[in-house]
This record gives C-alpha cells, sequence and structure tokens, in this order.
C-alpha cells in the first residue's frame, strides 16, 4: 500500500474515533497543552540564548540602550504569547504583524547601534 494512502486512512480513522467517541473536549485540551508546551520552549532557547551569549555584551552598553533592546524583547514576547493563545484574525492579527515589525526592527536598531564603530 502506498504510504500516503496508510497515513491518510489512518488519519480518518483517528477523526472516526474522535467523533465517535465524542473527544473534542480532549483534543481541546491537548491542544491548549501544546501551545503552552511550544511557548514554553520558545522561552527556554530564548533564555539559553541570552545567558550564555547576549548577556554580558549588552552589559556594557549604555542604559538607554539596554532599556530599548529589553523593553522589544520583553513586548515581542507579550505579542507572541497574545497570537499563540488567542489566534487572532483580521485587524487583531495585523496589529500583532505591526507590534512584532516595530519590536524586531527596535532591537535590531539598538544592536547595530552599539556595534557600529563611529
Amino acid at each position: 500500500m502506498n504510504p500516503f494512502v496508510r497515513n491518510v486512512l489512518i488519519l480518518a480513522g483517528v477523526a472516526a474515533l474522535v467523533l465517535v467517541l465524542n473527544l473534542e473536549v480532549a483534543l481541546v485540551t491537548v491542544s491548549l497543552l501544546v501551545r503552552i508546551a511550544f511557548l514554553i520552549a520558545i522561552a527556554v532557547a530564548a533564555y539559553l540564548f541570552w545567558r550564555d551569549f547576549a548577556r554580558r555584551e549588552i552589559s556594557t552598553w549604555p542604559s538607554r540602550a539596554q532599556w530599548v533592546i529589553y523593553g522589544a524583547v520583553g513586548l515581542l514576547v507579550i505579542d507572541l504569547v497574545w497570537f499563540f493563545m488567542w489566534t487572532p484574525s483580521g485587524p487583531d492579527a495585523l496589529a500583532f504583524f505591526v507590534v512584532a515589525i516595530v519590536c524586531v526592527f527596535a532591537g535590531w536598531r539598538t544592536w547595530r547601534d552599539q556595534r557600529t564603530y563611529i
């Protein structure tokens, strides 16, 4: 049997099992737990990167640059949590992307200004 057809049949069987046994609530619960686990994994990876590399460099920057970079990262984290937990659409999704772009630009511009020698 073709592996694609086999996998589609397995998926259809699982979907039928969920429908017959009325497990929609369990699927929603598992979906929420997977979202939370994904956010925690991103946070841990970002923390480890900051702890190993960025903390020493950022501590040498002026106070204003530190506030900007940490503020941009904090706002981006809040923005990502909002996006992954509530999955906005329409104008809310546009607001997510605008805030994310502004945060990334502010962080990148601050980092570039601190690494450029005049």
